[in-house]
């Protein structure tokens, strides 16, 4: 099944309210009513109502009308450039942003709450079914699924806020005025949340479910969450029971795995569902791969393109196979998967080519289509391309980082770096054919920190990585150092490392109180 099936009237009806403040919604009960809440498919459409609320342009459908989603947030970093600065990154990088002006982060914060709601009405409404109703297993599996979406939400919220309202229960219009919780009370519920999905989830889901969240996703998450709060043990534990599972693999090559035709590939631990349409499409698409070609609003910058490796394992400035007059040559796979060059061929049964005339003179190809849709004029509509929230590989780098971090550190850290390295359609050296044995903490570090960012490169998880490595400082000094015309960035402490709580929400919420750095 190519998409989670969502009944859009219904949902409308049952879930209104979607384009207001969370904190000023008349219908947040409805869906407790004794009306719903009879059988497995009420539950089933409730559920597919939270994850409805991923494909949104704000969260995993990437920047159409200016809504620069998680897709788009290296932009926020040193691997890209954000050409339509109007989307809400470059004015953040430049440092040309208010909490009156910031839409993006306004719609982002509104879709992390309204996912919140959903999984909230499931979550309070399962335990008062009957048996007869619905039988316990898919109880059980239902409730995992909203424990492990609820906690990919509030993730997001600590990770981008910081500071947030938590909210567990039913609210009512009465009890809607909430004060902010701290990151750390976010980050131990999200933590109880994923704990008991990982008890609650299947391995895997039936074929009419596909993309419905898992075993392995949620301890993937897992891995994720306590990775960014420094729990080394406990990260490198939950990825363990991913790679116990025995059902991921890297298995498809590199370039393919960012085609539809890798959307089934082992490496997706969990993915955000997508169909293609025709022309602009406000959810459901995965508009990163609209026009099928390099896209304006996400340029690789150079400092990116120049920190891929050669095929010896050595940086270019150590290579002696780097060609400076054909920079392509004996590079790192991955680069030639993720990077268009000048005079590269982006549109093959069109035979357009990449001129280079952009400010980078790089153009994005992670994720574009290479031919023109089936379904649009020429190259348009909206690609039916799945966003990866979270690979094996990941899986694999985060296990290994955590090994690092707590220093133990043995071959089975070189080789979970290899594995990466070494994945079909790379086959780059290996850390001993490279950099060597008995290397350091400090320099196992950095080789996974430069593995992590060449492996995951436009998939939303730099700006994740510098914020929890504390180097978004180092990244703006990448930037400024690029020296791009007509960009400015500025870093601005704290301001260049969390998002401002929209200003509406201040306003309908005198609970909240601003952060620090927004104040």
């Amino acid at each position: 099944m190519k998409k989670i099936t969502i009944v859009t009237l219904a949902l409308h009806l049952l879930l209104t309210g979607c384009s207001e403040s969370f904190l000023d919604r008349h219908s947040l009960t409805q869906l407790a009513s004794d009306n719903f809440w009879q059988n497995e498919k009420d539950v089933l459409l409730a559920i597919n109502g939270i994850y409805d609320v991923l494909q949104t342009r704000q969260l995993y459908s990437g920047n159409l009308n200016g809504d620069a989603g998680i897709p788009m947030y290296d932009n926020f970093t040193d691997n890209s450039y954000n050409g339509y600065k109007f989307e809400g990154p470059g004015r953040y990088v430049e440092g040309n942003i208010s909490a009156s002006s910031a839409g993006m982060f306004e719609a982002f914060w509104l879709a992390n709450y309204r996912g919140v709601v959903r999984s909230n009405q499931v979550i309070s409404n399962l335990p008062r079914m009957t048996e007869d109703q619905l039988n316990t297993t898919s109880k059980d599996n239902f409730m995992g699924q909203a424990l492990f979406l609820r906690a990919l939400f509030y993730f997001n919220l600590a990770v981008y806020y910081e500071d947030a309202p938590l909210i567990t229960g039913l609210q009512t219009l009465e009890t809607a005025q909430v004060a902010k919780n701290t990151r750390r009370e976010l980050l131990d519920q999200v933590v109880a949340d994923l704990e008991q999905a990982t008890v609650f989830l299947p391995p895997t889901q039936p074929a009419d479910r596909f993309g419905h969240a898992t075993k392995g996703a949620a301890y993937g998450l897992l891995t994720r969450v306590y990775l960014f709060d420094g729990e080394w043990k406990k990260s490198a534990a939950a990825a363990q029971e991913v790679i116990n599972l025995g059902q991921y693999d890297l298995d498809s090559p590199y370039e393919t795995q960012f085609t539809e035709a890798g959307e089934n590939s082992k490496d997706v631990v969990f993915s955000v569902r997508f169909m293609e349409a025709a022309g602009f499409a406000t959810n459901e698409t995965f508009s990163s791969t609209y026009t099928a070609q390099p896209k304006v609003d996400e340029q690789p910058m150079p400092n990116l393109v120049h920190d891929f490796y050669c095929t010896d394992g050595k940086p270019i400035t150590e290579s002696d196979r780097y060609d400076p007059n054909d920079p392509k040559a004996n590079r790192d796979p991955r680069l030639l998967a993720s990077v268009w060059f000048k005079n590269d061929v982006f549109i093959t049964d069109l035979g357009s080519v990449f001129k280079g005339n952009n400010v980078t003179g790089y153009g994005l190809k992670k994720y574009i289509r290479t031919k023109k849709s089936d379904l649009g004029t020429s190259t348009g509509g909206v690609g039916g391309q799945d966003f990866y929230f979270l690979r094996y590989a990941d899986v694999l780098l985060m296990r290994a980082e955590a090994l690092i971090e707590d220093n133990q550190i043995t071959e089975e850290v070189y080789s979970l770096i290899n594995q990466v390295r070494q994945r079909p359609g790379v086959g780059m050296p290996t850390v001993q054919e490279a950099e060597g044995t008995g290397l350091s903490q400090v320099e196992l570090r950095e080789i996974v920190r430069h593995e992590r960012r060449v492996e995951f490169a436009f998939e939303g998880l730099r700006f994740f990585d510098l914020i929890r490595w504390r180097a978004v400082s180092e990244a703006y000094e990448r930037m400024v150092a690029d020296n791009l015309n007509g960009y400015n960035p500025r870093y601005q402490n704290k301001r260049s490392e969390t998002f401002p709580i929209p200003l509406s929400e201040l306003d309908a919420n005198k609970a909240l109180i601003q952060h620090d750095a927004w104040k």
